[in-house]
């Protein structure tokens, strides 16, 4: 039996390694972190970004493992939020990019200006979508 729990945590911890050595590789691959220090004129502080994202990865995770809270004002759950969507939105439009989506579709359905807008719309569309779902009764349901 303590072998069979020796086993299950070990396979856990890889399987747990593997996956997130993944997600970090495609993070890297499509190169958000440098890019988003190139746009900020921050690229010294590349290694910070990186640790950042690793920390992040880390601390997350122990919010499934293990049953903790940590209080915070709401004022900086809104700020901690605001910077994830931030966050997760500059990694939708870095694959985007890499993957040359937005130009591809703005010559297949002819648009020749405003392709920023049309991505603006895209972003605000999104927002407008999770605040949908979190804010309002009827489109999100706990444990459904």
């Amino acid at each position: 039996m303590i072998l069979r729990g020796i086993l299950a945590a070990f396979v856990g911890m890889a399987s747990g390694a593997v996956v997130s050595g993944a997600v970090f590789a495609f993070i890297a691959a499509i190169g958000v972190v440098p890019r988003l220090a190139k746009r900020t004129a921050t690229e010294e502080s590349i290694v910070i970004y990186e640790e950042a994202i690793i920390w992040g990865g880390i601390l997350g995770t122990t919010t499934l493992l293990f049953d903790y809270s940590v209080l915070i004002m709401p004022a900086i759950i809104v700020i901690l939020s605001l910077l994830a969507g931030i966050f997760f939105g500059v990694l939708a439009m870095s694959l985007a990019e890499t993957l040359d989506v937005l130009p591809i579709l703005a010559k297949r359905i002819a648009v020749k200006e405003g392709v920023q807008y049309f991505i603006l719309a895209i972003a605000l569309g999104k927002a407008a979508g999770s605040l949908l779902y979190f804010i309002v009764a009827g489109f999100h349901t706990p444990g459904g």
